[in-house]
């Protein structure tokens, strides 16, 4: 049936408004009226409708007006509310102020019954009917009808116009496909409020190979899913025996709020069913009296059913505000005075909320009909017409005299006199307008003015089923043919449906199936038909149906050119080729029974009747049994495929250079070598012209499978040499080589010579073994021991390259032995035998400081030091030689030995220059000459005079009265200078002052210092006409004198004021300051006020109120205070403060702010009170514990520091256990620096130490970790096999803890 079409629409796409007269405004509540029709299956099988009892079923609520009521729902969800039929797909369209919203409802096919009663006139609603009868859809609503042009078009109503034929009911109608997924649908129910509710939905599952999805909404787009609680539950079922899916939702105590639409939606892959349905929730009758404003506020938070099923859960949450004590209003006038677009202003104004509860109740509550002054009979609600049929739309007028206009979708409908479309006719009050040759342009909305009022019905044009005139017929072809099948309906234009095995054809872009119409005709296109094509075809119209079977075979398989067995050798191409008709026929190609997918490597190719396979480069995998099987046919072509490679050694794989294998002799070796070849070779181990069997004791060889081996259970030294492996098969041959060496120690050295021997060393050198173990010599241990000991010490660590050592640190004058390892990468040889005993002795190194001392014209006198080094031969004496300069013909100056260190060489001849040398001589015998740098010129030489005065004489010479005075100052000068001495620039007198002069250096001496010695002493040195002079400054200090007088300046409060002149005698030193002392005229104790003070003025303070005072002052330079002190005449009196006006002055103006407070009584001391600093601490590490490396073996020490008051205990804990009487560890603790020594430590003495100190304010901890590494030796880890990489890295790691340590 064609989908009904908006009629209150006016051509600018807004909704028309149109309120009747006696609406107050208020929203429009429409009638429908719904009549199915039989399906044309049972029409044209002739059925004659069934009744129970043979009789029509009593109307249950008659209603004058309607065939079918159903009620149009409130706007509770989006605005819309669709009400769901039993029988035919409907689209209704609710409009709200701004926008239209469409929802389809796809419903249930109809019964195969019909309605005797159906007539022009209106009927009664019948209660429904059991299966077999005509199912109708009752929907309550208010008493108040409201005529249909109000509602704005918002349902669409079917019924049978005025004039209409009864038998145009038998008139099948189109009947839309059934659903592929939903079985059972869910249906329309009422339930009262309370009460409980369960829909059920049911899928079939024979055809699924999983369960479906179900979703369940409210409205358009609320999802139920997540509302299930105690109200809402959703449940699922599958029975495995008739394979049938059943979900069920169970509303439980329903409320007024639950009613709604509700839609259920089902998906599978691509597939999709949905189905919506409504829910009415009944309420019992309330008085009219109810307040409106408390019925529809909201109800409080935190209610169990707030927010389920319910928009209100989604609002903010607003405070309870107290009601306000006015006046009451009745809000139900006001309302339905009101117009709709003022609902929601009313609502807002009046504290009402739920305007969808509002609108609800409203649309329950009884209106009254206010009688037409108009009409005296309106139009119908609706109007049904066949297309091209005509219609009579008939009113009949209270007043005849009112002009009427008609109006089409809201446009006014007016005559034309060349059209007979619309024929307007006048029968007395009675006002006709009839419509001709009907068609779907006239399925519209109509109404009629008169005057002031209006009247609105719908006619709904009913178009006729289409018939199939002709079916289509049976195909049968083969594939790539061309097919075509071919209807005839009873109408042009008309819309049909091709279907394959019941599933609809797709006619997309990029489909196979092409769909075309000429007429009546309708054509079904396949271009190119394959074997799938295969099926049962039918088209469908909503008249009949028509169905043909159209069968696809394929074409006969034609070989003209088989596939061919082929011998490929390894990496060459392949191509396998066979020609088939059908040309157009694909194919698999299959190796092995393995299909063969297209790569970079292989290319399969398919041109015409040709098919071919081609593999670039041939692999062993490619071997096999190849299959090429056409489509769609079960013959297949077969060829094989025979792969042979030459055989071949694979040294490569070994990674050795120059294919050379080493082993240590005594160990195993297994020398696996990868071969290839097709089919497998034969394979020979021969070394030399001997073969080597598989069945050989200690050296054999196998071959299993891609790999050969060699096996030596014990390698030996005859092991080594070159091994042939020789391969054959049918594809050719090969040969390789590969080379053993079987390494071992070295042989032992032989003994080494001692060719020089020093005091603690000796020169030795040895030769190479004769047998280096078939590896290089890597170095050399050398080994010494005392001739009478039998203990061997090592001298070396690390290898020595060369073949000669100096062994050192050998103790004189004691006989050894030296012997030799040598070492190569396997081990370390045995020992060489020991050299031949020898005795360090060494002589002593040369003489040391070697100068000229003088020289005149026949002598030369030089002096030196004794050796540094003296043997444990002693010393003899020395020798001295000199030369000529230019010769080198050496002459010994002193025939005999000189034990002294001063030599003077005679004989010589004035005027030459001559090298002079000195030797040291032992019984080991002499030691290198120490040799002047520069000749000596035989020549008595002038030397200026030079003073050389002291650093110390360079400034003031200070010395006290008394003490005596020591100066010496050397000078130089040749020959011998005259040295004279001046005081003050007069000569000094020998009984004041000592001086002695000698060669080099003068002398002054003055036994007792007397303060007249004090001055400038100058020194003049002269050689011939060269002459050099010097100041000396001499100061003897004493003690000073006393001040030359004190004075007291002022006595005021508890204070003193003193002032003196300084000293006469300052000792012959600045005064460095004074000494003050007081004393007490009762006791005349001294005590002292204040030292080193520097100033002739001051204050003394703190006096006794009281007492009377004298005071001293002594004198102070650098030796000291002086003897007596300057006492002043006068005393000073403490007197109270208000004995004497003066003395109150004067205790007013020196009061001390700070420290003192002036009182009526007198002055007051304010003492201060100070705290004593708090010098707790808990403990803190200033110096915490670091990571340590040990050696083992050595002890190994763990420091920090902490600080604490009171002194914090320590405890030392290794991997938290604390160390208690462990001998091996040793704690000290000095000044807060905490020590952890360990004796000895091994491997296992490694670990995570922590020093924790405690006292009674906290405590604080440390930790460090120790590693202990194992003190091996080299010689040790060679013993033990370590390679000599590792024993390398192992020693430089060592090394390198040592030096950071």
């Amino acid at each position: 049936m064609p989908e009904p079409t908006k009629k209150d629409e006016t051509p600018n796409g807004q909704p028309e408004e149109s309120v009747a007269p006696d609406s107050n405004g208020a929203l429009p509540l429409p009638e429908i009226s719904l009549e199915v029709s039989p399906p044309p299956e049972a029409v044209a099988e002739g059925k004659e409708p069934v009744e129970t009892d043979g009789k029509k079923p009593e109307p249950t609520e008659p209603e004058p007006s309607q065939a079918v009521v159903a009620q149009e729902p409130s706007p509770v969800e989006n605005g819309s509310n669709q009400p769901q039929t039993g029988g035919v797909g409907v689209k209704e369209q609710a409009e709200s102020d701004n926008s239209t919203v469409k929802e389809e409802v796809p419903c249930s096919p109809p019964p195969t019954d019909d309605d005797d009663a159906a007539a022009t006139t209106p009927s009664p609603t019948p209660q429904a009917e059991d299966a077999n009868s005509l199912k109708k859809l009752s929907i309550e609503l208010p008493n108040d009808s409201v005529p249909v042009p109000a509602m704005g078009r918002k349902d669409s109503v079917w019924s049978l116009g005025e004039g209409q034929a009864p038998e145009d009911l038998e008139k099948p109608i189109d009947t839309p496909p059934l659903s592929t997924l939903l079985i059972e649908k869910p249906s329309s129910a009422t339930v009262p409020v309370g009460g409980d509710i369960v829909f059920v939905a049911k899928v079939e599952a024979k055809d699924l190979l999983r369960k479906p999805t179900i979703k369940w909404f409210k409205g358009k787009w609320m999802d139920l899913a997540s509302k299930t609680g105690k109200h809402l539950q959703l449940k699922e079922t599958f029975d495995r025996f008739t394979k049938i899916h059943t979900f069920e939702m169970h509303i439980i105590k329903a409320k007024d709020n639950y009613a709604g639409n509700y839609r259920c939606e089902v998906s599978y892959k691509d597939k999709f069913d949905s189905c919506s349905f409504d829910l009415e929730v009944k309420e019992a009758e309330q008085a009219q009296s109810i307040d409106i404003r408390s019925a529809f506020k909201r109800s409080s938070e935190g209610q169990d059913d707030a927010g389920e099923l319910d928009f209100s859960g989604l609002l903010k949450h607003r405070e309870v505000k107290q009601q306000d004590d006015a006046p009451e209003v009745d809000v139900w006038e006001i309302l339905k005075n009101a117009r709709p677009d003022q609902y929601e202003k009313i609502a807002f104004m009046y504290g009402i909320t739920d305007l969808r509860g509002l609108l609800k109740r409203m649309k329950k509550m009884p209106k009254e009909e206010k009688k037409s002054e108009a009409f005296a009979k309106k139009l119908e609600p609706a109007y049904q017409v066949d297309k091209g049929g005509k219609i009579r739309l008939v009113v009949d007028l209270a007043d005849p005299t009112v002009e009427l206009k008609w109006y089409k979708n809201g446009q006014e409908i007016r005559p034309t006199p060349n059209q007979r479309k619309y024929i307007f006719e006048h029968k007395g009050t009675q006002r006709i307008m009839v419509i001709n040759n009907c068609s779907m342009m006239d399925d519209a909305a109509y109404s009629v003015a008169a005057g002031d009022e209006k009247c609105s019905t719908e006619l709904f044009v009913k178009e006729l089923p289409i018939k199939i005139v002709k079916g289509i017929e049976p195909v049968k072809t083969t594939v790539n043919e061309r097919i075509e099948l071919e209807c005839e309906v009873s109408e042009e234009g008309a819309q049909v449906k091709w279907m394959k095995n019941g599933v609809e054809v797709p006619t997309g872009v990029r489909s196979r199936y092409r769909v075309k119409s000429e007429g009546t005709k309708h054509f079904l296109v396949i271009d190119d038909a394959s074997k799938e094509d295969t099926g049962t075809y039918s088209v469908m119209a909503s008249g009949g149906t028509s169905e043909a079977h159209v069968q696809v075979d394929l074409k006969p398989l034609k070989i003209y050119q088989d596939l061919q067995d082929m011998t490929v050798k390894l990496g060459e191409p392949i191509k396998l080729q066979c020609e088939i008709y059908p040309g157009n026929v694909p194919g698999r190609w299959y190796r092995n029974g393995q299909l063969i997918q297209p790569s970079d490597r292989i290319n399969i190719i398919h041109r015409n009747k040709i098919h071919r396979l081609e593999i670039a480069t041939s692999s062993l995998h490619d071997a096999g049994d190849y299959t090429f099987v056409p489509e769609g046919y079960s013959q297949s072509l077969c060829a094989k495929i025979h792969i042979i490679d030459p055989p071949r050694v694979h040294l490569e794989s070994l990674n050795f250079p120059d294919n050379t294998v080493t082993i240590v002799a005594g160990n195993k070796l297994r020398l696996e070598i990868p071969i290839s070849g097709e089919p497998a070779p034969r394979v020979v181990w021969m070394k030399g012209e001997r073969v080597i069997l598989e069945s050989g004791h200690r050296v054999r060889a196998e071959t299993h499978g891609d790999q050969t081996s060699l096996t030596i259970e014990v390698t030996e030294r005859e092991d080594s040499g070159n091994y042939k492996i020789v391969l054959q098969n049918e594809a050719g041959e090969d040969t390789a080589s590969v080379k053993i060496k079987v390494v071992d120690i070295p042989d032992a050295p032989e003994a080494p010579l001692v060719p020089e021997v020093g005091g603690d060393w000796c020169s030795m050198t040895w030769e190479p073994p004769k047998y280096d173990g078939g590896s290089p010599i890597l170095g050399y241990f050398v080994e010494r021991k005392k001739k009478q000991s039998s203990r061997w010490m090592r001298l070396n660590f690390d290898l020595i390259k060369e073949t000669q050592f100096e062994p050192k640190k050998m103790i004189e004058g004691v006989p050894y032995e030296v012997r030799i390892f040598a070492v190569n990468a396997i081990g370390v040889s045995k020992p060489s035998e020991p050299s031949k005993a020898f005795t360090p002795l060494a002589v002593t190194s040369e003489p040391t400081m070697l100068v000229v001392d003088d020289v005149t014209d026949t002598t030369v006198t030089v002096k030196w030091r004794p050796p540094e080094t003296i043997g444990a031969a002693g010393l003899d004496g020395y020798l001295v030689e000199y030369c000529i300069e230019g010769t080198d013909d050496w002459v010994i100056s002193n025939k005999e030995l000189t034990e002294k260190t001063k030599y003077t060489i005679t004989g010589l001849s004035p005027g030459c220059k001559i090298l002079v040398r000195v030797k040291a001589l032992n019984a080991a015998g002499a030691s290198a000459p120490r040799t002047l740098q520069h000749s000596i010129l035989v020549k008595e030489v002038v030397e200026p005079p030079k003073i050389r005065v002291p650093r110390h004489l360079k400034m003031t010479y200070t010395r006290r009265v008394g003490e005596a005075v020591n100066l010496v100052v050397p000078f130089m000068g040749k020959p011998r200078p005259k040295v004279t001495w001046l005081k003050d620039g007069q000569a000094i007198e020998p009984t004041h002052v000592n001086i002695r002069n000698t060669d080099c250096d003068s002398i002054i001496f003055i036994r007792k210092a007397e303060r007249s010695h004090s001055g400038k002493y100058e020194m003049s040195v002269q050689v011939e006409n060269h002459k050099d002079t010097a100041i000396i400054d001499i100061q003897i200090v004493d003690l000073p004198g006393p001040p030359q007088a004190v004075t007291i300046e002022d006595v005021w409060g508890g204070n003193v004021a003193l002032v003196w002149t300084p000293p006469k005698d300052n000792g012959n030193a600045p005064i460095t300051g004074y000494t003050i002392q007081k004393a007490d005229k009762k006791t005349m104790e001294w005590y002292t006020c204040i030292e080193h003070y520097h100033r002739n003025c001051i204050t003394i303070t703190e006096l006794v109120v009281g007492n009377e005072y004298f005071f001293r002052i002594f004198s102070e330079n650098m030796c000291g205070l002086s003897e007596s002190a300057t006492q002043t005449k006068k005393s000073a009196l403490i007197v109270k403060e208000g004995n004497s006006p003066h003395d109150t002055a004067q205790h007013q103006y020196h009061a001390q702010p700070h420290s003192f407070t002036l009182t009526p009584t007198g002055m007051q001391l304010k003492t201060h009170n100070f705290e004593d600093h708090d010098f707790k601490e808990a403990p803190k590490f200033t110096q915490p514990l670091i990571n340590t490396f040990a050696i083992a073996g050595y002890n190994a020490t763990l420091n920090c520091s902490v600080r604490a008051n009171p002194r914090a205990k320590v405890i030392w804990m290794k991997n938290k256990m604390t160390i208690i009487d462990d001998p091996r560890y040793r704690m000290f603790s000095n000044q807060g620096v905490c020590t952890l020594e360990i004796r000895k430590p091994s491997p296992y003495d490694g670990g995570m130490y922590t020093c924790k100190a405690i006292n009674d304010l906290g405590e604080a901890q440390v930790d460090c970790k120790l590693e202990v590494k194992g003190g091996f030796t080299f010689y040790e880890l060679m013993q033990r096999g370590v390679p000599l990489h590792l024993i390398d890295k192992y020693m430089n790691e060592s090394k390198t803890v040592e030096q950071e340590k």
